[in-house]
């Protein structure tokens, strides 16, 4: 699959970028406001305690601010934070090693934890419930079962499918928080906060155009930001505003929705070669010569959130709105006579 600027999918670019603009505390963190007011409840109760945190389950679409929260959780704990991935997790060992080393109160973040494997996940039952792992020494015969404790630590889940999750792992979470996406106003905040610490010089306009084309999701806000101040730099002497962030976004074929070249080839065949659908799944990936699993997880999502698309039991179809918004209305009338 090509590489898309819109692809909410951690980046290389993003990593460095991220690091660097992640607030530190629940006081600067932008957006999610019932997540986060819950959250300074549950800390604040177990700071008071001198209790560790109940185990969290962060879940919805990436790029929302999953692992930003989790070192949050942490820094608000006063504790450190230990970060890891279901798939890099492979032999129960190599969990009961982690776990073995940390300290009372500390948070393990484990992001895409519906990738942890049957064996990996078995372990950590006893560990979110008892602070305890049984741990197999030999083999054969003589082997033996051993109960080692563990400090009381605090486990952050994150994933982008709760639905994939064992039914025994997600009843062991006591918190179990759901990350949507955010408001133009909310990115609008984000932008501006970011181009201060990146030294970059934007105006209201300019912040709120960044916003309207991010998708709801503060990564893609930043990687644009990121991307539009380069043309400001070489082309606009530095200032970003609605000229340059039109020009640029123009050039990196990111339309006034926040749909890029691939969103808008998929509604256009749709429209031009199934009348709008309803058309199947897998009739659809084969026309554009797309893996159905990718049109389903990576396209879908934000079509289906800005009404241009619809699931029904006989298969997609496209809505008026995209009609409208590809210029194609006569289409829809053609059709609908």
């Amino acid at each position: 699959m090509e590489k898309r600027i819109l692809s909410t999918e951690i980046h290389e670019e993003d990593v460095a970028l991220e690091s660097g603009l992640r607030p530190q505390y629940l006081s600067e963190y932008i957006g999610q406001e019932k997540v986060k007011s819950n959250l300074k409840v549950f800390i604040d109760a177990a700071r008071m305690r001198g209790e560790p945190l109940d185990h969290i389950l962060l879940y919805g679409p990436p790029g929302l601010g999953k692992t930003t929260l989790s070192g949050i959780i942490a820094n608000e704990m006063g504790s450190r934070l230990k970060i890891t991935s279901g798939p890099a997790i492979e032999k129960a060992g190599e969990l009961a090693a982690i776990l073995n080393s940390l300290s009372d109160h500390d948070v393990l973040f484990i992001d895409e934890i519906h990738r942890l494997n049957r064996q990996v996940e078995e372990v950590l039952y006893p560990a979110m419930e008892d602070y305890v792992i049984d741990v197999m020494i030999g083999k054969g015969p003589m082997a033996k079962s051993v109960r080692l404790e563990l400090p009381k630590f605090t486990l952050v889940g994150a994933t982008t499918r709760a639905g994939m999750l064992s039914a025994p792992l997600r009843d062991r979470f006591g918190v179990i928080s759901k990350l949507e996406y955010y408001t133009e106003r909310e990115l609008m905040q984000i932008v501006i906060h970011s181009a201060d610490k990146l030294n970059v010089s934007i105006d209201l306009k300019g912040a709120e155009l960044l916003a309207m084309r991010s998708r709801g999701t503060p990564r893609l806000a930043n990687r644009l930001l990121k991307r539009v101040r380069d043309f400001a730099q070489v082309q606009y002497e530095g200032m970003v505003n609605e000229e340059v962030v039109n020009t640029a976004l123009d050039l990196l074929d990111v339309d006034s929705m926040g749909l890029d070249n691939t969103d808008q080839m998929m509604l256009q065949a749709m429209i031009e070669r199934f009348h709008g659908g309803p058309v199947g799944l897998d009739t659809l990936a084969a026309s554009i010569g797309e893996d159905s699993a990718t049109i389903e997880d990576v396209y879908e999502p934000f079509l289906l959130q800005k009404g241009l698309l619809l699931r029904t039991p006989r298969g997609r179809v496209v809505t008026k709105a995209a009609y409208i918004h590809l210029g194609l209305e006569h289409l829809y009338k053609e059709e609908k006579e």
